[in-house]
């Protein structure tokens, strides 16, 4: 079994609105367990406005005998709330949480008594001691609000010295920021590893929005490319598959510790990109999936 096949990844899903959505995310759960992931996450809305959802999908992707983390946002918070539901937490049989600033809701006024993720961080080991393994967040990119690259990264670092066990990055398309960010990082003494987060390329609309908003960073001719597609489906989907390979690769062969799938609810384009890479732990098979071929002609341009 070579170096990739052996990566530990692991999966994020949001808490579903819906009836229908609950099963969808029921059925990609089972496919992409096939993947062998460490843990699945479960996201948290801006309050704390998912808590419900969040906490019911983590009870069941515990019953489904696999490693869950809910995230956890402390914006708006205080020490009591956040006591009670690490209390519910650890009854639950959690041993894992994404520990983030957050945000508020539009008109939510009060701030509560936590204002970064660090305070979050150091109240959880107070209260809780290593019970739980704390991952938190980290911005190749720069996050949207920090006020400098170098007060970003001070950030992540009073993150690891209050007790984050692991760090996991908002996506990106360009692995050089990836790698200087890491580079930086370890310079300034931050020694905990910085996982990638990768969100595979479905929808070429959504991403461009999202990304636009968030501060994610699309390369040029990525954009550029995608918005040639037009309303072409198949091909953003197959360019997309091609693009977030190559950056997995590359990842990979560089050294990143792991990989994180932002999976959007969705199995077929994790599995597809996985199953290219060749990962898939302790000898769990993934199948090919039914896909139309490529229609872009040449191979996309490799990463420089």
């Amino acid at each position: 079994m070579n170096a990739i096949s052996k990566t530990p990844l692991s999966l994020e899903f949001f808490p579903p609105k819906t009836q229908e959505g609950e099963a969808k995310l029921r059925l990609a759960r089972r496919q992409l367990y096939a993947l062998q992931p460490d843990f699945c996450s479960v996201t948290y809305g801006a309050g704390g406005s998912t808590q419900a959802g969040t906490f019911q999908t983590v009870r069941e992707i515990l019953a489904e005998g696999q490693d869950a983390a809910s995230h956890f946002s402390c914006i708006g918070a205080t020490r009591a709330s956040v006591r009670e539901q690490l209390s519910e937490l650890r009854s639950m049989g959690v041993r894992r949480i994404v520990a983030l600033r957050g945000d508020l809701p539009s008109g939510y006024g009060e701030q509560g008594e936590f204002h970064y993720a660090s305070d979050l961080v150091a109240f959880i080991r107070a209260e809780a001691g290593e019970h739980f393994r704390i991952e938190v967040a980290a911005y190749p990119e720069v996050h949207p609000q920090a006020p400098s690259p170098q007060a970003d990264l001070k950030a992540l670092a009073i993150k690891a010295q209050m007790g984050a066990s692991s760090a996991i990055t908002q996506y990106f398309y360009n692995p050089d920021a990836y790698f200087r960010f890491v580079d930086e990082a370890q310079a300034m003494g931050v020694l905990l590893p910085i996982i990638p987060g990768v969100l595979p390329i479905i929808n070429a609309e959504q991403l461009i929005r999202f990304s636009d908003s968030c501060g994610a960073e699309i390369p040029r001719w990525i954009r550029q490319r995608l918005q040639a597609f037009g309303d072409d489906s198949e091909s953003i989907r197959a360019f997309g598959l091609d693009v977030v390979t190559d950056l997995c690769e590359r990842l990979l062969a560089e050294g990143a510790p792991a990989l994180h799938f932002y999976t959007m609810n969705q199995s077929t384009a994790t599995l597809e990109i996985c199953r290219r890479l060749g990962l898939g732990r302790r000898g769990a098979q993934v199948q090919p999936l039914n896909m139309s071929p490529s229609r872009l002609g040449a191979a996309s341009p490799r990463w420089r």
